[in-house]
């Protein structure tokens, strides 16, 4: 037994040494790229999203959402934080993510320690790893050197996956950004923090298939729990935790519930139902360790999705506009 889990220990060890070689080498971001530009750079990050999270717990799952929504269009440059009439902040998807004053308070706080040095891509990034150690997630070493972009278009924010989307449609979207279907399992696993806005749910639990029936996906003993929180008319501004009984937690139990049929969102609920992705739910459900590794390793492989490096972009002075 001692020796299964030496094997094991050993194994996690050498893979976490590989990606980090990969990290120091990949397209122009490094780990530790601030520790002679801007040595307080990942503390003053940190510092600010514990401080916010005390006062206001929903900064965390925002600002890991966030950071998903950024890389997922044109690539992971802080284009979500630019303000405007026409910019990806005023999609639908992006209006009302909490933690935008986390990014704006600490490139403030990074301005005056190192102007011009910190990019809030980088500012985004680093927060969204310190968002999962604050609802007692895993840590990982997050690679610095991004630079921020000078484009946002809300029309673009089209390609973020949808609440209502079939695995197909969900592996397609990953797939054009190079991420694989286990990325996608794993990511959506973040989930075990945060709510969703009745206005998500009310479809199914109500009328479905011209009945007063709910989606039959959805176990039946736990509709009355969901309408409690969703009745038909009204309430549509309430929330749900999207993983029940542990949202505030970052933990495995959401794959867990999606076994119990216990999914919010109809995109979550299919993960366990599609053969193509069920095989990963299983094995994270089994594996809380499994889960956080390969989270991490996920995490960094988006974090690293169509970077700008180099020359290229800026460091915005505002996170909001374009300098």
């Amino acid at each position: 037994m001692e020796v299964n889990k030496l094997i094991f220990v050993t194994r996690i060890f050498l893979l976490f040494l590989g990606l980090t070689s990969t990290l120091a080498h990949g397209q122009g971001t490094k780990v530790g790229y601030y520790s002679t530009k801007c040595p307080k750079a990942e503390s003053i990050v940190r510092s600010t999203v514990e401080s916010h999270f005390k006062t206001n717990p929903r900064i965390a799952p925002g600002i890991l959402r966030m950071h998903f929504h950024d890389c997922f269009v044109r690539g992971c440059d802080a284009s979500i934080l630019i303000e405007g009439s026409n910019t990806e902040k005023t999609a639908v998807p992006n209006r009302a993510i909490p933690g935008y004053n986390v990014i704006d308070d600490a490139k403030k706080q990074l301005e005056a320690a190192c102007p011009g040095v910190v990019s809030c891509a980088d500012i985004i990034a680093l927060a969204a790893r310190d968002s999962v150690v604050v609802t007692k997630g895993i840590n990982w070493n997050v690679p610095t050197g991004r630079r921020d972009g000078r484009v946002s278009i809300a029309s673009e924010a089209g390609d973020l996956p949808g609440p209502n989307e079939s695995v197909f449609n969900q592996t397609r979207k990953f797939k054009n950004i190079n991420l694989s279907v286990q990325d996608l399992v794993t990511l959506v696993g973040g989930h075990t923090i945060g709510t969703a806005a009745c206005g998500l749910v009310t479809g199914r639990l109500y009328n479905v298939n011209s009945s007063n029936g709910a989606d039959p996906s959805i176990d039946p003993t736990f509709v009355p729990t969901l309408r409690a929180l969703c009745p038909q008319n009204g309430g549509g501004s309430n929330r749900v935790d999207l993983d029940t009984g542990s949202g505030s937690r970052f933990d495995n139990s959401y794959f867990n519930n999606l076994s119990k049929r216990r999914g919010i969102l109809t995109s979550d609920q299919l993960l366990w139902t599609d053969p193509s992705t069920k095989g990963f739910v299983l094995q994270y459900l089994r594996s809380a360790t499994s889960f956080n590794f390969e989270f991490a390793k996920s995490m960094v492989k988006m974090s690293k999705v169509g970077v700008l490096t180099g020359t290229q972009g800026e460091i915005r002075k505002l996170c909001t506009a374009i300098n």
